[in-house]
């Protein structure tokens, strides 16, 4: 690994019950990275981030994360799942909920120190929800969950966050401003987004990867239509927004 990359993927196979789920997937991610991975429900994408986690073990190939195994040091991860289901009328608070992000730190059975307390007041403070600290988390709506998670996410002091598909069920509004801390926080950490929105992606990220068992395209995000339809396995046309503009051709 070079003194930049944080994760490396060398000829990564999958399986579930005999079946490819991921086919010779070569991938590295660097420090400065914001990665924006797209492709079909159903392509690997999280599985794709659960290999770099260490939940899923490859059936071939080799993982590195910050040169060791996935196991030992997924503790600088930060992960947003996919939906967070929870029971909204457990009664805990905004920064109960933030604080359980030290538990890789300080074990399930210590006390809190002030250092837990504050690293958990400033990660809220990043998110812009500290005014939200003492409120019962499912009473928040679906955006400020969100950026509640990944306070939670980031008071562990990850090294990269990785987020699976973190503004499904969010409203356009709250998509934009959610996005836009995300702009915020790659510039302290390398950030991996799991997104159907191609759109939101091409504007915010970086660099884009295209999976789909396989990896078809992983670089800049001026991924051309002959990528997405290899991806998606259907006919893609691109539409430019604005003046002039382009008309879609039959197909």
């Amino acid at each position: 690994m070079t003194s930049k990359e944080l994760v490396k993927l060398e000829n990564i196979w999958v399986h579930y019950d005999n079946v490819a789920i991921l086919e010779d997937v070569n991938l590295s991610i660097d420090q400065d990275d914001f990665l924006g991975i797209i492709g079909p429900n159903g392509g690997g994408k999280t599985t794709l981030l659960k290999v770099i986690l260490g939940l899923v073990k490859p059936s071939r190939g080799e993982v590195t994360v910050l040169g060791s195994t996935p196991e030992r040091n997924r503790k600088f991860i930060g992960y947003i799942a996919q939906s967070s289901l929870f029971d909204h009328d457990f009664p805990i608070s905004v920064l109960e909920v933030v604080l359980m992000g030290r538990y890789g730190k300080v074990g399930l059975i210590k006390r809190f120190s002030n250092e837990d307390k504050n690293l958990a007041l400033k990660a809220l403070e990043t998110v812009e929800m500290l005014d939200y600290k003492d409120r019962q988390i499912g009473r928040l709506s679906g955006g400020e969950q969100q950026r509640v998670f990944i306070a939670r996410a980031l008071v562990a002091e990850p090294k990269m966050l990785l987020l699976d598909e973190p503004t499904t069920g969010i409203d356009t509004p709250m998509q934009t401003e959610f996005y836009e801390l995300l702009a915020e926080l790659k510039h302290a950490m390398a950030i991996v987004l799991v997104s159907h929105d191609i759109s939101a992606v091409s504007i915010y990220v970086d660099k884009i990867a295209c999976l789909n068992h396989q990896l078809y395209y992983h670089g800049s995000k001026e991924v051309g239509p002959e990528i997405l339809e290899a991806t998606y396995k259907c006919p893609v046309q691109m539409i430019a927004h604005g003046v002039p503009h382009r008309v879609l051709k039959e197909h």
